[in-house]
Formats: structure tokens, C-alpha cells, sequence
């Protein structure tokens, strides 16, 4: 693996040391109390509906290969896992959309070393609303068709098997997207540029992109990571992009 990839955890890390300063944690307590009334609302749910989900996936196979299904059940309770995961995360991510895109910009302020904030105010938090749903609408819109296809690819037999692990990377180049789309959105750069300079990057991106990913999937860490993977992503835009 090169070694741009390694410094994902290091720009995680930072991050979070960053929004539990006592000039961020303003913009973190609001979403963050969102965030917990949907987490448990949705593990609520998820927990009388898992098994059910997983029998639906499950393929059938035939009596003479039946010894694989202790092999390949565990492969589809990841894969049930990884949906619950991704709903959570982009229901999230949609509700504190205008908190993280304020939360990137007070970052950056203390990244370029000017850490004299200016005062909070709501009616700035709310312009920020239009702008910063619409780009989560295209982030939907990128993410929907491609999850839909490994949806599909689900149900056939045989290639379903390799369904686990193509969401797997897929779910890590979208946390990549997710996260550093808020600084590049700050600073409005076009989607499709945005893609491209990720792409420039792409084993920094993987790298944090997987480090996002494995700390979002911690149940009760996954709360506070979500603004620390903000932090992190507008420390990786403002030092990869010198």
C-alpha cells in the first residue's frame, strides 16, 4: 500500500482533537444530539428486522452444497450491516448537512492559523441550508445508481458472493466523498472537479475514506466521529492541496 494511504488516522485523529476544543464544540453539540435521537431510533429498528433481512438475501442453495452456507451466511450478515450502515450515514449526514459545512468552515479558520472566531450567528448557519442540501442531493444522486446496482447484484446466485466486498470499497471512496465534499463545497468547487482532484489523490482518499469508514461502523463512536471525520477532511483539503 503506498504511503500516502497511512495518513488517513492522522488526519481522523487530529480532527477529533479538533471539534472537542471549546471554540467548536458549539457546532458539534446540536447535530450531534440529532444524530443520537436517529442512531437510536434506527437500531431500534434494525435490531427486530436484521435476520429477517439477511433470510431474504440469503441464496438457496442446493441440499449437496448446503456445507456452504456456514461459509456464506457470515458474508451476508455483513452485507445486511453494511446497508444499515449506509442508511444511518446518509440520513445523518443529510440532517447535520448545514452544521458540517458551517463546522468545515471554523476549522479551516484554525487550520490557517487565525483561531479568532467570529461571533455565532443562526441567520448564517441558515443561509448555509439551500446550498448545502442541494449538494447533498447530488451526493445522492452519485450514490443511489451504484448502490442500487450492488443491490441488485445481491440476489444472483453466485455473484452475489462478491457483493460484501464491492460495497465494502465502495462505502470507502464514499466516505471519502462525503467528508471532503464540505471544504471543497465551501470553497465551491464544481462536484465533477471536486471528483476529479479526489481521484489526483486517490490512495490519500482510500486511506481516509477506510479510516472514516471502520470508526463509523463502532456503534456510539460512530456519533462523535462523524464531526471528527469533518475536522479530519478539512485538514486532509487544506494540507493536500498546500
Amino acid at each position: 500500500m503506498p504511503l500516502p494511504a497511512l495518513s488517513g488516522p492522522q488526519y481522523l485523529r487530529e480532527g477529533l482533537k479538533m471539534v472537542l476544543s471549546p471554540g467548536l464544540r458549539l457546532f458539534v453539540l446540536l447535530p450531534l444530539t440529532i444524530n443520537l435521537i436517529l442512531f437510536v431510533g434506527l437500531i431500534y429498528f434494525a435490531g427486530h428486522q436484521f435476520s429477517l433481512w439477511v433470510d431474504h438475501l440469503m441464496p438457496t442453495l442446493p441440499s449437496w452444497l448446503s456445507f456452504l452456507t456456514y461459509i456464506i451466511w457470515p458474508i451476508f450478515v455483513v452485507l445486511v450491516a453494511f446497508m444499515v450502515f449506509f442508511t444511518f450515514t446518509m440520513l445523518a449526514n443529510i440532517i447535520a448537512a448545514p452544521f458540517n459545512g458551517f463546522l468545515s468552515e471554523k476549522v479551516e479558520v484554525v487550520a490557517r492559523g487565525k483561531d479568532d472566531f467570529p461571533p455565532f450567528r443562526w441567520s448564517e448557519l441558515i443561509e448555509m441550508i439551500p446550498r448545502t442540501l442541494a449538494r447533498e442531493g447530488r451526493k445522492l444522486a452519485y450514490f443511489a445508481p451504484r448502490a442500487l446496482a450492488l443491490f441488485i447484484l445481491s440476489f444472483i446466485p453466485v455473484l452475489n458472493i462478491i457483493a460484501a466486498p464491492l460495497w465494502l470499497l465502495f462505502g470507502i471512496w464514499m466516505m471519502a466523498i462525503q467528508y471532503i465534499d464540505y471544504p471543497a463545497d465551501n470553497h465551491k468547487m464544481s462536484w465533477q472537479d471536486m471528483l476529479a482532484w479526489l481521484r489526483q489523490k486517490r490512495w490519500q482518499s482510500l486511506g481516509f475514506g477506510g479510516i472514516v469508514y471502520v470508526a463509523l461502523l463502532i456503534p456510539g463512536v460512530n456519533l462523535l466521529m462523524m464531526p471528527a471525520a469533518v475536522a479530519g477532511a478539512t485538514l486532509f483539503w487544506v494540507r493536500e492541496r498546500g
